[in-house]
């Protein structure tokens, strides 16, 4: 039964519901780790881990944000690889490589 997602054979219509979670936990405690070390860090306090997390968190939702902005005004459904490099380029960090 290809393209029917979560719906079982033709019966009754179900609606499959997502269940919303803090997904910021995904980002683990050794993926922080692996971070620090790229920026030269030795040593790291447990107290780091939650506070990495919350502004990682907030810096997502601006360029996100910025990134559905530029999509909305181009009228398309699908953000683009330019839409984020716009959006972090307003925001005064320039990535390079990725067009525009």
């Amino acid at each position: 039964m290809s393209g029917r997602g979560k719906e079982l054979g033709k019966g009754k219509r179900t609606f499959h519901r997502q269940v919303h979670r803090d997904h910021i936990q995904g980002i683990t405690k050794p993926a922080i780790r692996r971070l620090a070390r790229r920026g030269g860090v030795k040593r790291i306090s447990g107290l780091i881990y939650e506070m990495t997390r919350e502004v990682l968190k907030v810096f997502l939702e601006n360029v996100i944000r910025d990134a559905i902005i530029y999509t909305e005004h181009a009228k398309r459904k699908t953000m683009t690889a330019f839409d984020v490099v716009y959006a972090l380029k307003r925001q005064g960090r320039t990535l390079y490589g990725f067009g525009g």
